[in-house]
Formats: structure tokens, C-alpha cells, sequence
């Protein structure tokens, strides 16, 4: 490891020379590469890497509802947690399309919101998911707690 290493110019200097692309693209060698060269083919991302990624994501999706459902404030915590799923599975546009199970959660009538989410396209695309979510929903119970 260079110990007098300018990382500060080292990072610029990589993006003139890789440049910098926050969509997937193929290199041209044919791999599959993201961001600053990352070769996502053959080198992936590290566990870390995920991870950082899923709290970007997961902090999108919170404010997405925040944004557009303020009312989430009055959920519990597990039935924030459904709706911050789903959001971060189907977007905030395709969310926003279930009004009569949204509003049966901010009515808090828990069993309409369930018969919403397995009444939809949504839970037949996603299988076991929309059944988790909906057991959570119903008990308000964390998905390890009705694992246990």
C-alpha cells in the first residue's frame, strides 16, 4: 500500500481516464462494467459493496414514502417496514397504484391492506415474498419473529 499516495488525485486521474458511468455498460473487451471501470463481470461487488448499495437503496425508498405518503409516520415500525419493501421492490411509481391497499393501511384496517397486496399482480409475480409481507402485515410481527 502506497503510504504517501494523493488518493484525491489518483481518483480524478481514473476517471479522466476510465470515466465515470452510472449505468451498466459493455467495455471494450465485452465485459460488463459500472461506475469508474469496475469490471462487474469478472471482479462483482464485495459483500460491503452490497450492503452500501442496499442502504442507498433502502434510504431511497424511505424517503419516497415520506415524500409521498407522510401519514407512514403513524405506521408501526413492521408495517413501515412492509411498505419500505415493497417500494424498494416496485418502485414508488408502481406502489402508488395500489390506492385501496394503501389507504387500507393508513386506516390501519390490516386485514384489507393483506387482501390487497394478495388480491395483486405484484404478490403472483413475487410468490412467498407477498406472503411474508402480508403475515406481517396481519401480525405485525418482524419476519424473524414469525420465523421463530
Amino acid at each position: 500500500m502506497a503510504v504517501n499516495l494523493d488518493r484525491d488525485r489518483l481518483r480524478q486521474q481514473l476517471i479522466v481516464h476510465e470515466g465515470l458511468r452510472l449505468f451498466p455498460y459493455t467495455d471494450t473487451v465485452g465485459k460488463l462494467t459500472i461506475g469508474v471501470g469496475r469490471n462487474i463481470s469478472d471482479v462483482g461487488i464485495s459483500r460491503v459493496e452490497a450492503l452500501l448499495l442496499l442502504d442507498n437503496d433502502i434510504d431511497r425508498s424511505v424517503l419516497d414514502l415520506h415524500t409521498h405518503i407522510p401519514w407512514v409516520h403513524d405506521l408501526d415500525p413492521v408495517r413501515q417496514a412492509v411498505l419500505v419493501d415493497m417500494c424498494f421492490n416496485l418502485g414508488w411509481s408502481r406502489l402508488s397504484e395500489f390506492h385501496n391497499t394503501l389507504a387500507a393501511f393508513k386506516r390501519k384496517d390490516w386485514v384489507s391492506a393483506a387482501e390487497g397486496m394478495r388480491a395483486s399482480k405484484w404478490a403472483k409475480q413475487v410468490g412467498a415474498r407477498a406472503v411474508r409481507l402480508r403475515k406481517m402485515v396481519l401480525t405485525g410481527l418482524w419476519l424473524d419473529e414469525l420465523n421463530a
